[in-house]
């Protein structure tokens, strides 16, 4: 051997090959595809945690692929040629579940069913499984998280007790489809996905590839024979339903179960509906009998105050297609600190900010000296720009202390220049006022914030020193 040679090793082809193999991408995130060499726990370009795996075991791509040959009747021919067939719903007895699926249940659909623990997510469900074996259904629960016993007394002290409610509690895969076999139910309810496992998959359960295969079996169960079946998910931290984004793309519905544990009112909505619109929100209450409905929440989100308080102010919020009165309220308080207090409790925060802007600016009331406090009665959210005037309007009562006549609705979205835009469904949302007695509505007929106010403190005797709008 040369001196040159001496330290030097020779390469085979093979040794080539194997070292190109090694730095292959061998995994990939199943949310975004970004792909890496080894496993991690979490992806380093969505910044998820657990959605990186084996790309072999996320695609299955098969070595070689030999074509099938397609029979005539699954032959691909012209959409024009196609007839469809009418969806048809059938009810669960609940009528604001109901608003919400779009009029019922559909046969073959996978329904998701997510909400925070303790939310209420069984005892819907368990209401649901009750109203359908009243009408001669046989319908099948599956429990992988409680026991048999435990689900018995929820249905007895719910009334929910019916011969053709049939309760298994298995957390396997397999036996879960043992259980359909045996039973030939009309309705499956699976609580939850998240703690069922597959032995043909590796994994602890509620692992994306557990989750990925219960849920694509149990669809395939659903669609091969025409049977709906409802899942119950969990949610992560920030209300995401837990596992892969897969889950909520393999199901035709998802519905999300709202509610503050403070309060006894519930919301479901619905986030994605194949045979329905995605608008609509059904409000429940939590009882000691179980669940109920509430079918006029009109008054729910409106203080019982006879007298009219300064600072308070009512408008009309659309949840889905429907119209929600509900009462916006704001203290301000003088302060020597350099950065005023700024707390909002069931609307935006950033948006608060805004409208003290624009009433500063266009109105001159001066809330830079003042800690501004804004809050929704009975814990309701609103997120839609309609809620503007509201604010606005129980920002200024607050500041000036002159209350707002009992008789007054306003909505509208507040503009940075102070003009008043409107809103949709504004007819709508009149009616409802007027229903409830609201005989003088501030809407974007009225023009500019400053004419808003001016319309709202018309009626109301002025202090000496308060500004005349």
């Amino acid at each position: 051997m040369s001196r040159g040679n001496v330290g030097r090793r020779h390469y085979s082809e093979s040794d080539r090959e194997a070292c190109v193999a090694k730095t292959q991408a061998n995994y990939r995130c199943t949310e975004c595809g970004w792909t890496t060499v080894k496993w991690v726990g979490r992806c380093g370009e969505c910044q998820e945690w657990g959605t990186v795996v084996e790309a072999a075991e996320q695609t299955g791509i098969l070595r070689a692929l030999k074509p099938v040959t397609i029979a005539a009747e699954r032959t691909a021919r012209p959409i024009t040629q196609i007839t469809a067939d009418a969806v048809t719903h059938w009810p669960t007895g609940i009528d604001e579940f109901d608003r919400v699926l779009g009029g019922g249940i559909v046969s073959g659909a996978a329904i998701l069913l997510s909400g925070e623990p303790g939310v209420g997510k069984s005892t819907l469900l368990l209401e649901v499984a009750s109203k359908a074996a009243a009408s001669k259904s046989r319908v099948l629960y599956v429990s992988a998280e409680e026991s048999v016993n435990q689900v018995h007394l929820r249905a007895s002290r719910t009334g929910a007790l019916h011969d053709n409610l049939l309760i298994a509690a298995e957390t396997d895969l397999a036996s879960i489809v043992g259980q359909i076999d045996a039973v030939d139910p009309q309705l499956v309810i699976v609580d939850s996905v998240q703690t069922v496992a597959s032995a043909a998959v590796e994994g602890l359960a509620g692992g994306p590839s557990q989750v990925r295969e219960v849920a694509a079996t149990l669809i395939r169960v659903a669609k091969d024979r025409n049977l709906p079946i409802l899942l119950v998910g969990h949610v992560t931290k920030d209300g995401q339903v837990a596992g892969p984004r897969l889950l909520e793309h393999l199901v035709d519905v998802v519905c999300q179960f709202e509610g503050d544990r403070q309060t006894a009112l519930r919301f479901v909505r619905a986030l994605k509906n194949r045979y329905g619109p995605t608008d609509e929100v059904g409000c429940f209450e939590m009882t000691g009998d179980g669940i109920a409905e509430v079918t006029d929440p009109s008054g729910l989100f409106l203080s019982r105050g006879v007298t009219a308080v300064s600072g308070t102010c009512v408008t009309v919020a659309m949840e889905g297609r429907r119209p929600l009165p509900v009462e916006v309220q704001a203290l301000c308080v003088p302060t020597q600190a350099p950065n005023p207090r700024r707390v909002a409790s069931g609307v935006d925060p950033a948006r608060v900010a805004m409208l003290l802007a624009v009433l500063e600016r266009r109105c001159k009331i001066t809330t830079s000296n003042q800690d501004v406090y804004v809050s929704t009665v009975g814990g309701v959210r609103l997120n839609e720009p309609g809620a503007d005037l509201a604010i606005a309007l129980a920002v200024a009562s607050a500041v000036n202390g002159r209350p707002i006549a009992h008789t007054t609705v306003a909505f509208g979205e507040i503009s940075l220049a102070g003009e008043i835009r409107p809103v949709s469904n504004g007819r709508q949302r009149a009616a409802e006022a007027a229903r409830l007695g609201f005989r003088n509505p501030i809407d974007d007929a009225t023009g500019t914030i400053h004419s808003a106010l001016a319309r709202a403190f018309a009626d109301e005797p002025r202090d000496d020193g308060i500004p005349e709008f």
